[in-house]
Formats: C-alpha cells, sequence, structure tokens
C-alpha cells in the first residue's frame, strides 16, 4: 500500500521547502538511490573562504550525513551507500571530513563536474538515476541534469538562478535553510522520512549495539579516495599529497 507522505511534506515546508516535485513522486525517485554527493561550497557552509581558500563545515550537518548513510545501512541489506564530494576547488575542510567520515570519494579542481560524475559512476557501476545530489550553483548544473534525485541549497540572493532551475526541471527539492544554515542535515532527514528510516536510525544510534557497532566497522573500513583532473585524465592523490 502506498505510505501518504503529506504529513512529512507539511513539515518540511513550515519549514521553507520547497517540493518542486510532487513528494509521493519524490520517494518513489528516493527508493532507487544507491549513491549521495554533495557539492562543498555554499552547500555546507555560506561559501565563504578563509585565508588558505577553505571553506569549513558544521557538526550538525556531518552527522546528518551519517545518520543518512546509517538510515541507508539499515534499510538496504547492511550495504553502505557510497557517499562522495565533487568541487570545483581544492578545499582542505572537505578532505577532513571525507577522511574522518570515511566517504568513499572527494573529487578537487573538477572544473568539469559532469566528468567526474561519470569517472565516479564507471568505477562503482552505478546509473545516475541511483544518485542523490546536494547542490547550490551554476557550475553544479550538469550533475543536476542527470542525477536522480537533485537537492538545492536555498541561498535568498539567487532568485534568477532559482526560477531557471525550477523552470528547466532541474531540481525536486530546494531546502528552507541556507547553507550557514545546516540546510545539508535538512536535506537529509528528508531523505531518510521519504525513505522511512529515521526514527530507526536514531534509535539503532542511540542504543549503538549491535546495529550501529556493525554499521560503523564498515563505514570505518571504507579508504577514502581523492582525484583530479591532470592533463585531461583523473589522477588519484594520497591524503598526505592534497
Amino acid at each position: 500500500m502506498q505510505t501518504n507522505f503529506s504529513a512529512l511534506a507539511a513539515i518540511f515546508s513550515e519549514l521553507g521547502g520547497e517540493f518542486i516535485a510532487p513528494v509521493d513522486e519524490l520517494a518513489v525517485k528516493v527508493s532507487q538511490i544507491k549513491a549521495f554527493i554533495f557539492d562543498w561550497d555554499g552547500v555546507f557552509n555560506d561559501g565563504t573562504k578563509d585565508d588558505n581558500g577553505s571553506s569549513n563545515f558544521s557538526e550538525i550537518d556531518s552527522m546528518g550525513t551519517n545518520l543518512l548513510r546509517f538510515g541507508w545501512w539499515l534499510s538496504s541489506g547492511e550495504e553502505l551507500p557510497l557517499m562522495a564530494v565533487i568541487s570545483g576547488e581544492r578545499n582542505v575542510r572537505s578532505f577532513q571530513l571525507v577522511q574522518r567520515e570515511h566517504y568513499h570519494v572527494a573529487y578537487f579542481r573538477a572544473k568539469h563536474k559532469i566528468e567526474a560524475l561519470h569517472h565516479l559512476l564507471e568505477r562503482h557501476c552505478l546509473q545516475p538515476s541511483e544518485v542523490a545530489f546536494f547542490f547550490d550553483d551554476a557550475l553544479d548544473l550538469s550533475l543536476a541534469e542527470q542525477c536522480g534525485v537533485r537537492i538545492m541549497v536555498r541561498h535568498r540572493g539567487n532568485p534568477l538562478f532559482k526560477k531557471y532551475v525550477i523552470e528547466n526541471g532541474l531540481v525536486d527539492y530546494i531546502t528552507g535553510c541556507e547553507g550557514h544554515q545546516f540546510a545539508v542535515r535538512e536535506g537529509c532527514e528528508l531523505l531518510l522520512g521519504l525513505r522511512q528510516v529515521h526514527d530507526q536510525a536514531i534509535v539503532e544510534r542511540q542504543r549503538f549495539y549491535p546495529h550501529y557497532e556493525r554499521y560503523l566497522a564498515q563505514r570505518q573500513a571504507v579508504a577514502s579516495q581523492y582525484f583530479t583532473v591532470e592533463a585531461g585524465a583523473f589522477v588519484e592523490k594520497l591524503f598526505e599529497q592534497l
């Protein structure tokens, strides 16, 4: 029997979120997801750079991605979803999060992000429809055009861009929160709610043993990879070389 997600939609709409795709249709798309890709600047933060050209992240958003990953693990036969960051810049803070949380892969200085997506899909035997993408701006649209679920982080200063993205079918949900207001956490909780596993993930995380302990062991065994483009080809870098 099909679930009525109207109550869930009301919670996020009250926060200011906008469902561009009808919530029931979005839930069907979410059920196919096996991988999560995050842009960095403007998604985990407001895009402001420090003196080294890096932008930070919050532990609130970090926990959101961990719960998202755990929830998918619980609901997919204890199989880890793929986690990735694709950025056009070199951002030290992103490397630190990827390494600490054992995301599978980070792409940096990927000016043509669609090439990074294709590289990732081929290496991990995934289809674009199996990817959920968190993004915020124009350089991300080549991915948004292809990915199965598209969550755009709100910025109140780009009304024409928002209009363009909606009119061209490049987004499924626009967060109520902006990047510096924990928009990643909002998107993660929405996906967990649509997967109907949010509360279970919280309960099992609270108990820690045995499910979360098994999940954590699998997560910690992931060896993060880092790729950039040199001479027109993707080259893997060691964490110490970043």
